[in-house]
This record gives structure tokens, sequence and C-alpha cells, in this order.
């Protein structure tokens, strides 16, 4: 019996590409190039985390600085990555004109690994926050990818190659590193001592390696 992670979701190319149709809006501010890293990055998280606590109070259940920004040392665009969890996500009327009425705007209304997902940008400091409710895959996933690459430089390292060959693919950066992605957590997942986890190898032709 093959034994699956309970985080493990299958290799998606092109998923970035087909989340599209969601999009209702455009971000205020573009991400920019990659960078090496560059000091202040927490204190633009608490920024942000500060404004979002102050506009939702106790609706806002969790915030989690994810994304590149989190992981010292990585080569990353300029952008904060935020996961705030609410306890319903398609009950907007709840959380987004809060949000919106300190500079949010909302971009993305899709869903993902079977969860709703709202993605909402702010300009400054330059954001992409995440909404999603409690019991959601994506969030945990997240926090667990963050707190790999900080413990492994060699596949920090991996990554930011990844991010340089994908940078040369405009218009489809995510997805071009999405297989670079994928294998990592596949090493997460495989040395996880909370859970056991089978190798799940991307299928041939399955994405480029980087």
């Amino acid at each position: 019996m093959v034994r699956t992670h309970p985080l493990w979701l299958p290799f998606a190319p092109g998923a970035n590409h087909a989340r599209q149709g969601a999009r209702v809006a455009h971000r205020q501010t573009e991400p920019g190039a990659l960078q090496r890293p560059r000091g202040g990055v927490d204190e633009a998280f608490e920024t942000v985390a500060a404004r979002i606590r102050d506009a939702l109070g106790s609706r806002a259940l969790l915030l989690g600085h994810v994304g590149s920004t989190a992981v010292p040392g990585l080569l990353a665009k300029p952008v904060i990555d935020i996961d705030l969890t609410v306890s319903a996500v398609d009950e907007e009327d709840g959380y987004l004109p809060a949000l919106e009425r300190c500079g949010f705007r909302l971009i993305f209304r899709d869903e993902m690994a079977g969860s709703p997902h709202r993605h909402l940008t702010l300009a400054m400091p330059n954001t992409n926050l995440h909404v999603w409710e409690p019991g959601a895959i994506e969030p945990a996933r997240h926090a667990l990818f963050v707190e790999w690459l900080r413990a492994h430089p060699e596949d920090a390292a991996r990554y930011s190659a990844a991010k340089l060959d994908a940078a040369a693919s405009p218009g489809r950066y995510n997805d071009a590193k999405a297989a670079a992605v994928y294998d990592i957590y596949e090493r997460v997942f495989a040395n996880d001592p909370r859970h056991a986890h089978d190798p799940h190898p991307r299928p041939p032709g399955g994405g480029e390696e980087f």
C-alpha cells in the first residue's frame, strides 16, 4: 500500500495559467524582479499584519508570513506573502470591505486544493494576501515549505536557481518553477517524522528539471 502525506497534492503543471479565468482585477504594484535578500522584510510583514489585525480584529484567526521573503537568504521578488485564516471565506462581507478600506484589492476569487481562496494585494509594502478558512491544506503546506527551506540551505539554493530559470519565462514564472517546488515538497514529506510518505515522482515529462 502506497503511503501518502496528508498535505500532498498531485503535480499540476500549468495550474497558475489555468486559474487566470478566476481573476477579478489586477494588482496595484507589479511584483518586480528577483532580488538578493534585503533587510526589513520581517518589519514589513509586521506592518501589514498590524494593518490586517486593526481592520479585522478577532475575525483574523491566524496570520502567517509565508513565501520566499519568509526564508532568510532566499532569492525573492520584493513582495510579502501572507496567509490569513478567517472563519468562512465565502462570507466576504465579514472581512473583504474592511480590508479594502485599508488599501487591499481583491484580484482572485477561486478555489485551491478543495478550499475556497481569495487573493488580495496591497500596493505598499507590496503584498500578496491569501485568505483561507480553518482546515485548508494550502496554508499548512506553505508553513511547512518555509520551515523546511529555513532548515535546509541546499534546497533553498536549488529553489533560488529554479527561480532564476523561471524568470526567463515571461508571464509563466509560477508555472515554470512548479516542478522544482513539487520536488522539494517530496523531500519535505519523505522526511516528516509525523507522517509516512512513499515517493510520488512526477510523471514522465512532468515539468522541467531545474
